[in-house]
């Protein structure tokens, strides 16, 4: 099996989107798969049509068991099946709460590590998702990993927020004396190009052509391009998933898009990487 993190300190680069959808696909292919969920904002949680707020013991339980007087809390008392056969550990926002005590903690790095030795053969793949920060969930869940997957979007400061996972990457290795690196990068929304342009969008364009200035949409392509370039040095696998509502349509169907639109563009891409996925694990296997 692996355990598998997906992670970028920075929010909106579809860190939850890229993990649960990889494990829809990995599940559709008849593989055991855990959603690990610990991000106190628990949208993997929503996501997959799970309501925080109903379940009796989360991701929060299992970070405080064993601190001060809180009462042991297995991953396995929190598991979850959703409709789309994908087990689930849900956060809440009670997450957050968490985090000052772990400070505490002399093993506060291996926490979740530790905790899911447990189950480790009852999944072929748990991926975890972790919150837009450089806190203790982020650290948890690199350190739990066989294998991190990097998530950006091609925005300008996508290259900068890689630079600063690189040097909590150099830390934890620092500290555990295990290497941590990135095999797989996700670039998110791709080319922000319109399919159908409007007589008025067009109008507007020529206006901005003849100003000098640049179009959104090619703006778009320069930065994707830039970070794409960027990647393809830094990364042994490099996807682009292009914008697609479909993504929305399913995250609010409590779905996957292997489940809810499996034909789509976005989709297309996520079952490729969730091949590249299998080949870590067969690699892994090998070594």
């Amino acid at each position: 099996m692996s355990v598998i993190t997906f992670t970028n300190h920075k929010g909106g680069t579809g860190k939850t989107t890229s993990c649960l959808n990889c494990g829809g696909f990995l599940n559709n292919k008849g593989k055991r798969v855990l959603v690990i969920d610990c991000d106190p904002q628990a949208n993997a949680s929503t996501a997959l049509g799970c309501n925080p707020q109903e379940e009796r013991k989360n991701m929060y339980d299992v970070f405080m068991s064993g601190t001060e007087e809180f009462e042991a809390v297995a991953l396995k008392d929190v598991i979850v099946t959703t409709e789309s056969r994908i087990d689930l550990c849900p956060s809440s926002l009670d997450l957050a709460g968490a985090e000052p005590y772990l400070y505490e903690r002399e093993d506060r790095l291996q926490v979740l590590k530790e905790a899911i030795k447990p189950i480790l053969r009852k999944y072929d793949y748990i991926l975890i998702d972790t919150p837009p920060s450089m806190g203790q969930f982020v650290i948890n869940g690199v350190v739990a990993s066989d294998h991190v997957i990097i998530t950006l979007d091609n925005g300008i400061f996508a290259r900068t927020g890689f630079e600063a996972i690189q040097t909590i990457f150099s830390d934890i290795a620092e500290i555990t004396g295990t290497p941590v690196s990135a095999e797989i990068a996700i670039i998110t929304r791709g080319r922000m190009i319109q399919e159908a342009v409007t007589p008025g969008e067009e109008i507007l364009r020529g206006f901005r052509r003849l100003l000098g200035l640049k179009n959104d949409e090619t703006t778009s392509r320069q930065q994707h391009d830039e970070i794409l370039t960027f990647c393809e040095k830094s990364f042994t696998n490099v996807f682009t998933v292009p914008y697609d509502i479909k993504v929305h349509e399913a995250q609010k169907r409590g779905l996957p898009l292997s489940d809810y639109a499996p034909n789509s563009r976005a989709a297309v891409v996520y079952k490729e990487i969730a091949v590249a996925i299998e080949k870590l694990n067969v690699k892994k296997r090998r070594s």
